[in-house]
């Protein structure tokens, strides 16, 4: 159970950087559905775009997971 939550950090780190190529290349990977959305943070000034996909986040903690237990 513990190995799961260390797993959701590296599922989103995967998910943002494998996104981040997919999206910006004008993509939406197929069934992966990687989509944009906007941060804006107007006190200090923050506009960002990042891209997200569910189904890959769900496949990189998955995978992430699997890491951690064979790791015990």
């Amino acid at each position: 159970m513990i190995a799961m939550f260390k797993a959701i950090p590296f599922g989103i780190f995967l998910t943002l950087v494998v996104a981040l190529f997919i999206g910006s290349g004008g993509s939406t990977g197929g069934m992966l559905h990687v989509f944009h959305f906007d941060v804006n943070v107007q006190e200090i000034g923050l506009d960002v775009r990042l891209y997200w996909s569910w189904m890959l986040f769900l496949a990189g903690t998955g995978l992430a997971f699997a890491i951690l237990l064979m790791m015990d």
